[in-house]
């Protein structure tokens, strides 16, 4: 087919064009959901003729599928071949799980483990709450690191002079209690740099409160945990539970690993 002709050629001025496209829709199913072709060619800007072939052959491959009626496309099963693959290949997160675990049975409540991708965080791992009032979330969801704790106490990593870049000029909200002002987001960001811990209330789910650390796996940290609560069921000595947890953790690791990531 021409989509595998085009992939396995070579350009010196930039990317193949049918191969960008093709993660282009990948990326963009994964964010905005499955959708006709009409629907799909709307979105990515990209004309129905050429999508058709795209269409037909990511569906034959299995990146893709349709519904029962065969006109709305969405993620195929191999995308989670390839997702799980990675998941069992990564190291970090072979040596996380029994972080997770324990930090998931000193809180009992919903732990995350996130990495710094761009300026968003994706979650890599996720150990549920014991309470049934839990956090909705899931492993490959991606939101935007100034509005979590996990990108916050990743940020608060970062030189000074580099942080204000992850931040931008004009933040969307994701719930009415979001930060929009960018000053107000560093200032938060300076404060969890000097504490260790970053937090959030429901800036990114409603009801919800956030602690987070960087962990010490490399040099730069890249992944950080996170315990995720319901305000409901939060008071202060359970914040200073979670808090020591998260430090303690930190430190521990960071021990292990001969870095500086503790303050």
């Amino acid at each position: 087919m021409q989509l595998e002709k085009d992939i396995t050629a070579t350009s010196a001025a930039g990317p193949v064009k049918s191969a960008a496209r093709a993660l282009d829709l990948l990326d963009e199913i994964a964010a905005r959901g499955p959708g006709t072709q009409l629907q799909l060619s709307t979105r990515l800007n990209i004309p129905k003729s050429s999508l058709h072939a795209l269409l037909r052959t990511m569906t034959d491959r299995g990146w893709l599928q349709t519904d029962p009626t065969g006109s709305v496309y969405q993620l195929g099963i191999h995308s989670l071949v390839v997702s799980s693959a990675y998941l069992d290949g990564d190291p970090v997160l072979a040596r996380a799980q029994s972080v997770l675990d324990e930090v998931a049975a000193a809180t009992e409540e919903t732990v995350h483990l996130g990495r710094l991708d761009g300026h968003d965080v994706i979650y890599t791992a996720k150990r549920e709450s014991m309470h049934p009032l839990r956090m909705h979330s899931a492993v490959g969801r991606r939101l935007p690191a100034y509005a979590t704790s996990l990108g916050r106490a990743l940020i608060a990593e970062l030189p000074v002079e580099e942080r204000a870049v992850m931040v931008p000029e004009q933040i969307s909200a994701i719930t009415p209690n979001t930060t929009t002002d960018k000053h107000a987001v560093l200032e938060i960001i300076d404060r969890a740099s000097i504490q260790g811990y970053a937090t959030e209330s429901e800036e990114s789910c409603m009801g919800v409160r956030c602690f987070g650390v960087a962990l010490p796996f490399s040099h730069q940290a890249v992944d950080a945990l996170s315990v995720a609560v319901p305000i409901s069921r939060l008071d202060n000595g359970r914040e200073d539970l979670i808090i020591e947890t998260l430090l303690s953790v930190k430190a521990r690791l960071a021990a292990a690993h001969g870095n500086l990531l503790v303050r």
